[in-house]
């Protein structure tokens, strides 16, 4: 058996002998933590599935981004129009290429040649069949929240498509309301705010600072209590993290 001292003195099991089998089982015990993680979120979607119904949303739960891709386009009639917004979530899941190849008319910004094409794009996203988007945070009690620059993507959540279907992994539910708030400003508008040029608060200490700057991505802020019309806006949670 081979040991090495630790950083404070404590004897460490090398990888020899005896070492081989105290790291194998430190490995089998993180797959069950994991296990045990997976399990909790699957339970934890199942009561937010079970709450945003009750708000009027349509709801589901998946356990990978593959499946809440496949469900989402099942959920779009053959021959709609479909538009979205910006989401690193609706980018990982795949779904973009898997409708550029179906029966779609698609409000498609990325193929933009201009930046002035790509503002009529995104304005025309706005009269779509179908909007796609994610959601900043999601609420246990079955609420979204969102912070957006530009306002289009809350725009078409509030009024415009005919259906909005939001995709969330389970990274972004929060336990009440306020703590919903607090992962849209303190995780996801700082991230955001550094995808694009700029000078606000959060760029520099990556939390919000809550300010006014001409800069600042945090525009306006949605919290979206139910779906009116009932079950126009559809709820994918993901068992993944997905996005910010």
């Amino acid at each position: 058996m081979v040991f090495f001292i630790g950083r404070f003195g404590a004897p460490r099991l090398g990888i020899g002998g005896t070492g081989r089998a105290f790291w194998k089982n430190r490995i089998g015990r993180g797959r069950k933590m994991n296990e045990f993680v997976r399990l909790r979120k699957e339970k934890l979607a199942d009561v937010v599935v079970g709450n945003l119904k009750k708000h009027f949303f349509d709801a589901y739960s998946c356990a990978t981004a593959a499946e809440a891709r496949d469900l989402a386009i099942s959920l779009i009639p053959v021959g709609s129009t479909i538009g979205w917004g910006g989401s690193a979530t609706i980018d990982a899941i795949g779904i973009k290429d898997a409708l550029r190849g179906g029966n779609y008319r698609l409000f498609d910004r990325d193929l933009a040649k201009t930046p002035e094409e790509r503002v009529e794009i995104t304005r025309s996203a706005l009269t779509a069949d179908v909007f796609l988007m994610s959601s900043n945070a999601v609420s246990a009690d079955g609420q979204l929240v969102n912070i957006d620059a530009n306002g289009n993507r809350v725009a078409a959540l509030v009024y415009g498509p005919k259906s909005v279907i939001v995709v969330v992994g389970m990274n972004k539910v929060e336990a009440t309301l306020d703590l919903s708030m607090a992962r849209a400003e303190m995780v996801a508008a700082p991230i955001n705010a550094g995808r694009f040029p700029g000078k606000t608060p959060c760029r520099v200490s990556g939390a919000c600072g809550h300010c006014f700057s001409a800069d600042s991505i945090c525009a306006t802020v949605a919290i979206t209590r139910l779906s009116k019309p009932a079950n126009r806006i559809k709820v994918i949670l993901v068992n993944e993290d997905l996005g910010f």
